[in-house]
């Protein structure tokens, strides 16, 4: 049987009123109350309703989660970090799998064609900045990923030429001059790959090193496959680097894959630096040096924001906020070899 309120209440010795701001987390309760408020709730296992408390407000209790591919280990592992910062704001999260596509991304922009969310957390990457400014859904939006977009938007992202900078200044710190850069994309400037492209091109000219536009590689997408065809291309091409800059993990895992066939040493005669943080890149024959996003702080601070927007605690839509959270890069062995042992 359901505990209620009023079963706490009696519990406790306290009103229904009582019981319920302590619930809330109301500020106005004496400690000595709330601490016998609280025994009550323990000891009967009562759980507030949630899904009453969201309808009370005009809400569902629901906000959406759209990411390009979740078979992607770093957008699983960023929806768990959302999962868990909505859940200490009582939100479940829906998750949307959009695969890239313009018109999925246009669906949930819209919110799915049908009121079941409060509020949407949006990685765009084919929408362009016409599409989201033409949206008529009023749930409010947040926008994570690194594409760019002058819009109304709050939007979190860690800065990605910045990042790329530093990644291409440890190589060269290092002592390395033909430090390819695998993963570019030309057609689309405002997205991630032609940032982190930016910011290799920065770094180089910073240092007096020309950029070798022959030790850029394209790719077609952003998996391992692609980052051991971008590699096998540059070498077959007779582009022999001393370094590589990949645009995520799994691109710098593929290219290692392809360079220990050829008969290559990492970090002997190429050094890798990759970008994510992939529990994958921790775990292989060679540790991988990566870029990594502070995951928890672009989830926290993406929940934050949505609430942030429904309570009204916020500004209202017009008023956006660029927010970017810290990046680390953290050194392995891919770049620095192995310890003595």
């Amino acid at each position: 049987m359901r505990v209620s309120l009023k079963d706490v209440a009696e519990h406790a010795g306290v009103s229904i009123k009582t019981v319920s701001n302590v619930v809330n987390n109301y500020q106005h309760v004496t400690p000595a109350t709330r601490q016998k408020v609280q025994r009550a709730i323990d000891t009967l296992g009562y759980r507030p309703n949630l899904t009453a408390r969201h309808l009370r407000k005009g809400r569902t209790g629901i906000i959406a989660l759209a990411v390009p591919e979740l078979g992607n280990p770093y957008f699983a592992e960023l929806a768990g970090a959302v999962i868990d910062a909505a859940a200490e704001h009582d939100y479940t999260v829906l998750l949307d799998h959009t695969q890239g596509r313009r018109e999925r991304e246009l669906l949930v922009a819209q919110g799915f064609s049908t009121r079941v969310i409060d509020g949407l957390i949006l990685n765009p990457l084919e929408l362009e900045a016409e599409d989201l400014a033409a949206r008529t859904d009023d749930a409010p939006l947040v926008l994570i990923g690194e594409r760019r977009y002058d819009l109304p938007y709050d939007h979190i992202a860690i800065d990605n030429i910045a990042a790329a900078r530093a990644a291409v200044r440890h190589l060269l710190d290092l002592g390395r001059r033909r430090i390819a850069f695998l993963g570019a994309r030309r057609d689309r400037p405002s997205q991630p790959a032609h940032l982190r492209l930016l910011g290799w091109q920065a770094e180089l000219a910073a240092s007096g090193v020309a950029a070798d536009e022959a030790l850029v590689a394209r790719v077609e997408g952003w998996d391992r496959a692609d980052g051991a065809a971008a590699m096998a291309a540059l070498l077959d091409d007779g582009q022999r680097p001393d370094a590589v800059f990949a645009y995520n993990d799994l691109v710098a895992i593929g290219a290692m894959r392809v360079m220990a066939e050829r008969g290559l040493r990492v970090p002997e005669d190429v050094a890798v630096v990759g970008f994510d943080d992939l529990t994958e890149g921790r775990y292989g024959m060679v540790t991988l040096t990566t870029v990594a996003p502070d995951k928890q702080a672009i989830a926290r601070l993406a929940v934050e924001s949505l609430v942030g927007r429904l309570s009204g605690e916020l500004a209202a839509p017009g008023r956006p906020r660029q927010l970017q959270p810290h990046f680390t890069l953290l050194e392995r062995e891919s770049t620095l070899g192995r310890a003595p042992r």
